[in-house]
């Protein structure tokens, strides 16, 4: 098995680009992960890519083969869909390829633009993730599923309105000095408390954006990075998956999430590595409580201990174990088939210390990766640890 090293990152600006082209946010965020890396477009033997709607939002299926046109690379080319987690699937596939030998050089992101759609349409085309027969027929919204897993989970463990404030209003803060963050603004606990309802509990500052956005990554073998002398400090050392029954009605309880806790497991028994070794970690906050919910199954927390998390300072940037340094999906923003590799783009840049938020990390050496699709139907779980 060779050990896998992130050679080079890049990601768009996430935010609303309704005029540019699907192809040319995923062109941008390739380019700038090939300079990053100094690895030759030549070199690339595969591309897995993720994405959701683009069927829906861009009227545009089989968008493999045009995304590796607009990276410059001619190679077998892949599309994978796993909801918010299709990125995650895609960079986990390209993982397993290069620890199997099967590839040197895998390029490996997401990218999802609809923001040219009206709110209406993004909401029904988000919808799709979730039980149609079971639960989009009857009304089932997004916001409306989380704010049933939220208040599941304040009757079983207690918590507030107030600890998800806290959430927001750390994730905000974070994302401030991020140059790729949608939202590079201050959100006070007071002002998060003060915003409109979406679902009870849920107010406006609980819900991550509509979001458009590309993510690339060049994932090379340990062998490749030696033969060339590639500055690639750090490593995927650990890759999960889990999944969950689709539906909420159909579960055990709405205060877990299993498939993350599944994902969670196999990624650390991957790495060889307890959830006590994470120094700083990047999750799938969607909405507040899914953050929450993610640091639980990721071993960082006991069931009931996470709400109170943020609040407490445990996770903020100055905190023991700083969440969300990019500002999360809450306020970086959240193009849906970008996200998990946007994910693990922020936490490389935080190890290697070129993040503008990596002088809170100093010395970490080991994240964790996060990323979910639907209400956590799916999973994936990454661990990064630098390797030199």
């Amino acid at each position: 098995m060779s050990e896998v090293r992130v050679a080079g990152v890049g990601l768009t600006p996430f935010g609303s680009h309704p005029e540019r082209t699907g192809r040319d946010l995923f062109a941008e965020a390739a380019l700038r992960a090939f300079e990053d890396a100094a690895v030759a477009r030549s070199d690339v033997e595969e591309l897995n890519y993720g994405n959701f709607m683009g069927s829906l939002a861009e009227h545009q299926g089989h968008q493999a083969p045009l995304m590796a046109e607009a990276a410059g690379v001619r190679c077998s080319a892949t599309r994978y869909e796993s909801a918010c987690a299709s990125a995650g699937v895609a960079v986990r596939e390209a993982v397993r390829t290069v620890a199997a030998g099967d590839a040197d050089v895998v390029l490996a992101g997401g990218m999802e633009r609809m923001t040219n759609l009206p709110t209406d349409e993004v909401t029904e085309g988000l919808a799709i993730a979730a039980d149609d027969l079971f639960e989009v027929r009857s009304g089932v919204t997004f916001p409306g599923a989380y704010a049933l897993m939220a208040n599941a989970y304040f009757d079983a463990y207690g918590g507030t309105r107030e600890d998800l404030a806290h959430v927001a209003s750390k994730n905000h803060a974070n994302a401030v000095p991020n140059e790729y963050a949608q939202y590079r603004k201050e959100v006070s606990v007071d002002e998060a408390m003060d915003a409109p309802p979406v679902a009870e509990p849920l107010h406006l500052y609980d819900a991550c954006p509509i979001t458009d956005g590309a993510s690339a990554l060049v994932l090379v073998s340990e062998e490749y990075a030696a033969d060339r002398d590639l500055d690639a400090p750090v490593a995927v050392t650990g890759t999960g998956q889990g999944t969950d029954r689709m539906a909420l009605g159909d579960r055990d309880s709405l205060a877990r999430t299993p498939a993350a806790d599944d994902a969670a497991d196999a990624a650390y028994a991957d790495a060889d590595i307890g959830a006590d070794a994470v120094d700083v970690a990047e999750v799938h906050d969607c909405f507040t409580i899914a953050e929450v919910l993610a640091l639980e199954s990721l071993g960082l927390f006991e069931p009931g201990e996470g709400i109170a998390a943020a609040r407490e300072g445990v996770t903020t940037a100055d905190g023991d174990l700083p969440v969300n340094l990019s500002g999360g999906l809450k306020a970086k923003g959240h193009p849906v088939g970008a996200t998990g590799g946007s994910q693990i783009a922020e936490l490389t840049r935080l190890l290697r210390g070129d993040h503008p938020n990596s002088d809170h990390v100093p010395d970490a050496e080991v994240g964790v990766a996060h990323n979910a699709g639907g209400t956590v139907a799916s999973a994936v779980v990454h661990v990064l640890e630098v390797a030199e």
